[in-house]
């Protein structure tokens, strides 16, 4: 049977198998199971994947995952959120399209924080959206910057997709953190500038500050008490950026410092530390099981043979780099718009990865941008997750109307990508001092 005929057929027994509702880790699994059976006539190919299974599942990096997630929870079960709400408002002041600012600013820190794009969404979707409608806020420019802000997440760490990818890529996780924090910042200017200009042109969009008359003493105090906060995000980073700590040590510390500084500026007791714990037991054992059932299909594929008859194949079509480059990144952006992130990053990264190598593609500065591509099919119609998350704390806005919000927002991650593809730099420049 001819390898592109062998890989088709995978993909599409995949895809069928997404389509009966089958939860992601068992069509991972019965798909390996079927294609072990059909390569080798029997069962004895289990063993493979118990093997691959039990290396994945009890691999060091992985745990980082729940780290980065109970930091998450850590924050938002401990009413921090409020804090660092009042400081933001504060600092950005009394400028028109005041809210729409403070809907990017303060979802990259959260996203920052917690790494979840879809419990930014959801956390800002209940809290700040309300505050935006009934001060006059257009709509849909305000549930646009919530999603925008809200899906840069994946992108600054601590970032639990950044820690999947560099697993299935088998680059450096620690390079691929520190790679995400200046796109991620650009990405939030870019956003930035583009509501306040689209207030300033349309003023009707945003009304005019009523909290012109909040004393800069005060504007001081509530930033000033919401400063121990970055220190949450210093001790991680901090820790990478000096090769004190892998990422999964520097998680722990981070874990550590927040517990310490939300049971002191927070509301964080004990009880809630362990609605924090259980949590994140619920939601790692989701991704662990995905992780641990799908690893062993990039084994299948090798023992096909067919991710080097296609490699073989790219490499002969002789195309310059920068077209391959952008095939390479428009398909998962596409296939997005149809499958969950963390599934698509399964079933690509093993075949991207042996071409990224053959076209000379530095790993680090790829995969960031295949990250921020992930991060775009969160929020991209028909099915981007962080979407309906936001959409189940706003019932009564219509999908139509969320999907309308997010084009512009879309249309700004794809200049942003367009730019870090030119100026390299930008991506490479932090991870170069590891």
């Amino acid at each position: 049977m001819d390898w592109w005929i062998l890989l088709s057929g995978v993909f599409v027994m995949l895809l069928v198998l997404f389509a009966t509702g089958l939860p992601i880790f068992l069509s991972f699994l019965v798909l390996n199971i079927a294609a072990l059976y059909l390569l080798s006539g029997n069962f004895n190919g289990v063993l493979l994947i118990i093997n691959s299974m039990f290396d994945t599942g009890t691999s060091f990096s992985l745990a980082a995952i729940p780290l980065f997630i109970l930091l998450g929870e850590i924050l938002f079960r401990s009413g921090s959120v409020n804090i660092l709400f009042n400081a933001v408002d504060a600092l950005i002041g009394n400028i028109r399209a005041r809210l729409y600012a403070v809907a990017i600013v303060l979802s990259t820190i959260f996203g920052a924080l917690s790494g979840s794009a879809m419990a930014v969404a959801a956390m800002m979707g209940s809290s700040l959206l309300p505050e935006m409608r009934s001060r006059g806020y257009d709509r849909n420019l305000s549930i646009g910057a919530l999603l925008a802000g809200a899906s840069l997440a994946p992108i600054i760490p601590p970032s639990v997709m950044a820690v999947v990818l560099g697993i299935l890529s088998k680059v450096s996780i620690a390079a691929l953190l520190i790679a995400g924090i200046l796109p991620g910042i650009l990405l939030a200017l870019a956003f930035f500038v583009y509501v306040v200009i689209r207030g300033r042109i349309n003023p009707a969009l945003a009304p005019v500050s009523a909290r012109s008359g909040l004393p800069a003493r005060e504007r001081l105090a509530l930033v000033t008490r919401a400063l121990p906060f970055l220190l949450i995000i210093a001790s991680i980073l901090g820790f990478i950026l000096a090769g004190i700590a892998t990422p999964t040590e520097a998680a722990a510390v981070g874990c550590v410092t927040a517990a310490i500084i939300c049971a002191i500026f927070g509301n964080l007791t004990w009880a809630k530390f362990v609605e924090c714990v259980r949590s994140t037991a619920g939601i790692t054992t989701v991704i662990t099981i995905i992780m641990v059932s799908s690893v062993s299909f990039s084994q299948v594929l090798n023992m096909t043979g067919s991710t080097f008859k296609l490699v073989a194949a790219v490499t002969a079509l002789d195309l310059h780099p920068a077209i391959m480059f952008i095939l390479l990144q428009v398909l998962p952006f596409v296939l997005c718009m149809f499958i969950d992130q963390i599934a698509l990053m399964i079933m690509l990264v093993p075949l991207y990865g042996p071409i990224v190598l053959a076209m000379g593609f530095d790993p680090i500065w790829f995969w960031t941008i295949f990250l921020i591509n992930m991060s775009i099919g969160g929020i991209t119609p028909p099915f981007g997750y962080t979407l309906f998350a936001l959409h189940g704390v706003t019932e009564d806005v219509p999908l139509q109307s969320i999907f309308r919000s997010v084009l512009p927002f879309i249309g700004i991650f794809i200049l942003v990508i367009g730019l870090l593809a030119l100026f390299p730099d930008i991506i490479l420049f932090l991870p170069s001092f590891l």
